[in-house]
C-alpha cells in the first residue's frame, strides 16, 4: 500500500524556518512526480512546489519563490521542503502528493493520485 507521511510542521515566528519532510513508502518516491500543496482554513488547496521524477525540473508558486526549496532523495524515498523567511500567510496544513509513473512536472492537484495526511505549519506574526 502506498503511503506518504509528512513531518516537520510546527509553530514558528515570522521570519523563521521549518523543514518539512515527506517519506514515501516503497519505490514510489523514485518513480513519481512529487508535489507539495497547502490548505489554510476556509481556503482551497493551493500549489506550493513540485519536482519531477528525476529531480531535474522544479517549480514553485510565486508566493514561495526565493524562500522555499524542494528537493528529493530517491535513495531514501524522501522529498524535503525547506521553508525560510516564513510569513503569517504561510500558515496552513501542508501536504505532499505523488503521481506514480509520471515524468512530467505536475502543478495541478488533480494530477496527483496519492496524498499524505498533512502537517500543520503555524506562523505567528
Amino acid at each position: 500500500q502506498v503511503q506518504l507521511v509528512e513531518s516537520g510542521g510546527g509553530l514558528v515566528q515570522a521570519g523563521g524556518s521549518l523543514r518539512l519532510s515527506c517519506a514515501a513508502s516503497g519505490r514510489i518516491a523514485g518513480t513519481s512526480a512529487m508535489g507539495w500543496f497547502r490548505q489554510a482554513p476556509g481556503k482551497e488547496r493551493q500549489f506550493v512546489a513540485a519536482v519531477t521524477r528525476s529531480g531535474g525540473i522544479i517549480d514553485y508558486a510565486d508566493s514561495g519563490k526565493g524562500r522555499f526549496t524542494v528537493s528529493r532523495d530517491n535513495a531514501k524515498n524522501m522529498v524535503p521542503l525547506q521553508m525560510n523567511g516564513l510569513k503569517h500567510e504561510d500558515t496552513a496544513v501542508y501536504y505532499c502528493a505523488a503521481d506514480p509513473g509520471s515524468w512530467s512536472l505536475r502543478l495541478d492537484s488533480n494530477a496527483y493520485k496519492y496524498w499524505g495526511q498533512g502537517t500543520q505549519v503555524t506562523v505567528s506574526s
